[in-house]
């Protein structure tokens, strides 16, 4: 296999920063695990491991082109993106611990609701434009694009388990819902500060 290790191992980094810094899939994972706990957020981490991982392959085999040939769309994105986060925030700040009556009426994002957040995710556009265009030299294609894939799923794996679990081993801690509340509304405000350089891209 005809491969470029620097380059791969510059990408590992660039993977591994991008995804354990905070953005808006870490803290609403990080929020989701505090009032949820881990095992009602599975779904939700499976569907960001798996839908980025999506988005990279597809964007990488010819789907960026697209977004090339009609900018339009990226930008019907990164602001459709905009307001749906903006209505995230406004969830989760107004929601305290799940209660044993809420568990059907209440629940962290699904699978696929994850998934296709990260098509109007604007960080994820970010690493993935990234990935596409930096680190394309990795291998001939389109072997390069089967490595950033598997790459993804490994490393977005790890850091969306570490995410969830530190929410997760926020419960203890915790115990009031006047607290949980309060550190809601603090992931609302981050996840909201997450949008700045949406706009100021604009």
């Amino acid at each position: 296999m005809n491969m470029a290790y620097s380059l791969f191992y510059a990408f590992l980094a660039f993977m591994v920063v991008m995804y354990f810094t905070p953005g808006p899939n870490n803290i609403m994972l990080l929020s989701s695990g505090l009032t949820y706990g881990f095992r009602r957020t599975i779904p939700h981490i499976v569907g960001i491991v798996i839908g980025f991982a999506f988005m990279v392959a597809t964007v990488g085999l010819g789907l960026g082109t697209v977004f090339l040939a009609y900018p339009i769309l990226q930008s019907i994105l990164k602001y459709a993106g905009a307001a749906y986060l903006i209505y995230l925030a406004a969830v989760i700040a107004m929601s305290g611990p799940a209660k044993p009556g809420e568990e059907k009426a209440r629940g962290p994002m699904t699978f696929w609701g994850a998934a296709m957040f990260q098509w109007i995710n604007a960080k994820g556009w970010v690493i993935v434009i990234g990935t596409i265009t930096a680190y394309a030299a990795i291998a001939q294609f389109p072997l390069n694009i089967a490595i950033q894939t598997v790459i993804s799923l490994i490393v977005g794996t790890v850091s969306t388990v570490v995410w969830a679990l530190f929410g997760t081993a926020l419960r203890p801690v915790l115990t009031s819902e006047r607290l949980v509340r309060a550190f809601n509304i603090l992931m609302a405000i981050l996840l909201l500060a997450s949008l700045y350089p949406v706009f100021m891209d604009a």
